[in-house]
């Protein structure tokens, strides 16, 4: 689907003509250019490639370099292909600014969510523990208990549920309406919440 790319920048609320008060999530969607076009002749499948920011050319690696000079643009920060615009509308070095989406407009967001590092099980799965009465036991409050089968399979199934890792996973949220679009500053305006710390990249998509 068509969309672009922005900059979380962080929530707080308005009110709209009928006085309600509406929780906000404050997007900066910088002019996205377009670096190359895929077609379904050359590339077998149509779409565009967006690029936001500007990146460092310390940090750029000779095939991406090789790339932008190709296209003839910058090296953006970020880069991320969309598909469904309509053909032969753009071409490269052409930019995509916030005024892409209307008012009143319901569309999703894309993005990672906060990264909580190495958790247990309560806190990752919401275990109960064992609540204190132990019969004995006086380490094994916040553990997570037998994890495998007797002699026969003998081995721990794929997909327990352990501790581990939580967070930082790719996390889409839809149905989020556009309350306010301001042009001069770049900023859009999305009633709710959206995944991701303030200032990580994240991903605007048309329904």
């Amino acid at each position: 689907m068509p969309g672009m790319l922005g900059k979380k920048i962080g929530m707080t609320s308005i009110y709209n003509s009928d006085g309600d008060h509406i929780p906000v999530t404050v997007i900066k969607a910088e002019p996205c250019k377009v670096v190359s076009v895929k077609t379904k002749e050359k590339d077998g499948y149509d779409a565009l490639q967006l690029g936001m920011g500007a990146k460092k050319k310390k940090n750029i690696s000779k095939p991406e370099l090789g790339h932008y000079k190709k296209h003839k643009v910058d090296a953006p920060f970020k880069v991320k292909e969309f598909s469904g615009f309509e053909k032969d509308k753009f071409k490269t070095g052409d930019e995509i600014k916030v005024d892409f989406f209307e008012e009143g407009e319901v569309i999703k967001v894309r993005g990672n969510s906060k990264g909580k590092g190495f958790q247990g099980v309560m806190k990752r799965h919401n275990f109960g523990g064992v609540g204190g009465t132990t019969h004995g036991q006086s380490n094994r409050l916040r553990a997570p208990g037998s994890i495998g089968a007797s002699s026969y399979p003998s081995r721990v199934f794929k997909g327990k549920k352990m501790a581990g890792r939580k967070g930082n996973d790719t996390v889409t949220i839809r149905n989020l309406t556009v309350v306010k679009i301001l042009n001069e500053e770049n900023l859009i305006l999305v009633r709710g919440a959206i995944p991701g710390a303030n200032n990580s990249i994240v991903e605007l998509i048309k329904n």
